[in-house]
């Protein structure tokens, strides 16, 4: 009677780790086929895809260098109300820093002319 649980619950088992392995291949290959997009090259002058690039790089480190600035802000006025100078110094570096990451398209077109 062992012998026979034994054979029935062996069978069971491959056939059940076979069907996850099948369903996970499906599930797989669905995926693939129905999430895949298709990319266009830009027709047109290569130069102007690398500056458009270039701008949008920018764009996100000018958005960047604006979230420092604001938080540099806050830590300054937080400072005031709390009387802290250590606050109120680093406060002061955050925004020195978010001012220059927000403007370092202007600074590096003035440094190389």
């Amino acid at each position: 009677m062992n012998r026979k649980t034994k054979s029935k619950n062996t069978t069971t088992r491959r056939t059940g780790k076979g069907f996850r392995i099948y369903s996970m291949l499906v599930l797989a290959m669905s995926m693939l086929l129905c999430l895949s997009v298709n990319a266009f090259a830009a027709e047109g002058d290569p130069i102007t895809v690398v500056n458009n690039l270039s701008n949008f790089i920018f764009g996100l480190i000018r958005a960047v260098g604006l979230i420092i600035l604001g938080w540099g802000v806050v830590q300054i006025g937080l400072s005031f109300q709390s009387h802290d100078p250590s606050q109120r110094s680093n406060g002061f570096l955050t925004l020195a820093g978010g001012v220059v990451i927000t403007f370092a398209k202007e600074i590096l077109s003035l440094i190389t002319g």
